[in-house]
C-alpha cells in the first residue's frame, strides 16, 4: 500500500471520527433540550413547550396600576358628589365602544366622549381606510378596572382609568405577507381611559377650555375644592359661574 493510499485512509478515518463526534454531540444536545422542555416547560419539545408558554401568556390577564384606594379620597375631596362605581362603568363602556367603533369602522359606535376623542377616532379610522387596513377586536372581555392616575393641569382635572381586558385580535393590510397576518389571536392588553372635568364650551363661548376661574362672589377668595358649594373663608353659598361636566377625552393602549 502506497503512502498516498495510507494518507487517504487516515483522512477518511478522521472524517468518520469527526462525524461520529458531531452525531454524538447532536444526540446529547437533543436529549438535553428534551430534558429541559420536560422539566421546565412540561412538554416533549422546546417548540411545544414555548407554544404552551405563549398560550398561557395569552390567557393570563395583565395586571393594572391599582391606585384607587389612594386617589379616590383626593377625588372625593375635590368632588364630594363623585360616584366612583358609576364613572367606572362609564369608562368601561367608552373603552368597549371605542374598540367596536374601530372594528366596524363606524365612529358612531362610540357611546360618549369629548369632541377631542371623537375627532381622534375619526382621524384614526380615516387613516385606516386610506391604507386599506382593517382591525378587529372580537369577544371583548373586561377583567379589572382601577383608577391609575389623578392630576390637575391647564384648568382641568383628569382621572385615568386603567382596564385589563382580553379580545381576539385580527389585523390585515395589503402590505402584509398572508402567512404573517394576525387573525383572531387571543390577546391580553391594558388600556387607559381618561375622564376630564372641563368647562361647558356652550356657556363660555370662545374662551379657552379651563380659562375661567371660580371665586367667591362675596369675598373674592378662590375656591380651592372644585366640588365646594360654600366658600371656606366666609361661608357664602357659591353659584358656579363655570358649568363643569365629566367627559372622556382619550382612549389609548397602556
Amino acid at each position: 500500500m502506497s503512502a498516498s493510499q495510507v494518507g487517504i485512509i487516515i483522512i477518511l478515518l478522521l472524517l468518520l471520527a469527526l462525524l461520529g463526534g458531531i452525531f454524538t454531540a447532536v444526540r446529547k444536545m437533543k436529549r438535553g433540550m428534551r430534558s429541559f422542555a420536560r422539566q421546565f416547560l412540561g412538554a416533549d419539545s422546546l417548540k411545544e413547550g414555548f407554544g404552551r408558554v405563549e398560550q398561557g401568556y395569552a390567557a393570563t390577564p395583565k395586571s393594572v396600576s391599582a391606585m384607587t384606594s389612594l386617589l379616590l379620597p383626593r377625588i372625593k375631596k375635590d368632588f364630594p358628589e363623585f360616584q366612583y362605581d358609576e364613572m367606572k362603568v362609564r369608562a368601561q363602556n367608552v373603552l368597549t365602544s371605542y374598540l367596536l367603533a374601530v372594528s366596524e369602522g363606524d365612529p358612531g359606535r362610540l357611546t360618549e366622549g369629548s369632541r377631542e376623542l371623537k375627532d381622534k377616532l375619526k382621524m384614526y379610522l380615516s387613516q385606516q381606510r386610506s391604507r386599506n387596513e382593517t382591525e378587529q377586536f372580537q369577544d371583548i372581555k373586561l377583567h379589572r378596572t382601577e383608577i391609575s392616575d389623578y392630576r390637575k393641569q391647564d384648568g382641568r382635572c383628569v382621572i385615568t382609568f386603567q382596564t385589563s381586558l382580553q379580545y381576539r385580535y385580527s389585523f390585515t393590510s395589503p402590505e402584509d405577507n398572508p402567512s404573517q397576518k394576525k387573525t383572531g389571536q387571543l390577546t391580553q392588553a391594558r388600556y387607559n381611559t381618561e375622564a376630564a372635568y372641563i368647562q361647558d364650551r356652550s356657556l363660555v363661548g370662545e374662551e379657552k377650555e379651563g380659562a375661567l376661574g371660580l371665586n367667591c362672589p362675596n369675598c373674592g377668595a378662590p375656591v380651592s375644592g372644585l366640588g365646594h358649594k360654600v366658600c371656606e373663608y366666609c361661608g357664602t353659598p357659591i353659584r358656579e359661574i363655570n358649568i363643569y361636566a365629566w367627559s372622556f377625552q382619550d382612549v389609548r393602549k397602556a
